[in-house]
């Protein structure tokens, strides 16, 4: 499910956590790292869940309004276009989403304030209320107004990165990118497929299993050598002022570039100058990149590393 980036920067943050905390064995921070991700595929089905929770709001309060001792035409003949929404409809459905519910059960149960004032927000939402006065009877129609209420009512709840942030650690600065992964999957339904719909996994397949153990464990073993390079690469720089968090992500960019002989050069150097620019200091790509274009000439130079993808 996590994309190639997210893979790299969990390989970044748990290498940096193992050499904070000093006495800790890399299979404990390999183990850290596969928990870290099993927590990002859980808010994943928190998100879908949290659709369905929605859902399910809007029903109850339906029904409590049609046993009120004097109900107004409005309650016993309320708009029922959100709640007959055919994707949601199809979502409460969904074989892999109610065996995951079964088995680990929904976080939202305990919430009943946050699915409350979430419900308020998008009932008071133009698109909502844009979304209420259609007709039924159109699939994609549906599905592409859940996957917008998602994307640009639901995901700026601040009180849901507060909800997350206090659930775990793991779901720091991820919130954003689950949420795209799950705006992916609503627009990946097809009615035809019913309750069959498949659900995103929590590797895209074997291999990129394979990568990301294999980069975390390259990473931590060849710590020491790999801190030489940088350290002799960066000889004109005061080190002990060098950002600690641009060291590892270099490690973990010099793993990568010397243990995959299949991911060009180029993509490898790109990939870890934007994360230090998104999670690191404003000077850190430009730093990076100049320390890394060095360390990998020099490994060219010295045969460790044979592959295409090096700019001129």
């Amino acid at each position: 499910m996590l994309s190639r980036r997210l893979l790299r920067v969990k390989v970044v943050q748990m290498a940096y956590a193992h050499h904070q905390k000093g006495e800790v064995s890399i299979q404990q921070t390999e183990n850290e790292l596969f928990h870290s991700i099993a927590k990002s595929h859980e808010m994943y089905h928190s998100f879908l869940l949290l659709l369905l929770e929605l859902k399910n709001f809007a029903e109850n309060r339906i029904e409590l309004r049609k046993q009120k001792k004097r109900p107004s035409e409005e309650d016993l003949n309320p708009n029922m276009r959100f709640v007959e929404n055919a994707f949601m409809m199809q979502l409460a459905e969904n074989e892999s989403l109610l065996a995951y519910n079964s088995a680990k059960g929904t976080p939202w149960t305990e919430q009943p304030e946050t699915i409350k004032a979430l419900f308020n927000i998008v009932t008071e939402s133009e698109l909502f209320q844009e979304y209420m006065q259609t007709d039924a009877g159109d699939y994609d129609a549906d599905k592409r107004f859940i996957a917008k209420l998602l994307e640009k009512v639901i995901a700026p709840f601040e009180n849901l990165y507060t909800y997350f942030e206090e659930q775990s650690v793991y779901w720091n600065d991820e919130v954003e990118f689950v949420i795209s992964m799950a705006v992916k999957t609503i627009k990946g339904f097809a009615e035809e497929n019913g309750a069959q719909e498949a659900l995103l996994p929590e590797f895209k397949d074997d291999e990129d299993r394979d990568f990301v153990q294999r980069l975390c464990r390259k990473t931590l073993v060849n710590q020491k050598d790999n801190m030489g390079l940088i350290q002799k690469f960066t000889k004109n720089w005061d080190f002990d002022r060098v950002a600690y968090l641009d060291v590892v992500i270099m490690q973990v960019a010099i793993a990568e570039i010397v243990e995959f002989k299949n991911i060009p050069i180029n993509v490898s150097l790109n990939e870890y100058i934007e994360i230090a620019k998104f999670y690191s200091t404003n000077k850190s790509g430009v730093f990076i990149n100049g320390v890394l274009d060095k360390i990998t000439e020099h490994l060219i130079e010295e045969k460790v590393i044979n592959k295409p993808g090096k700019a001129n």
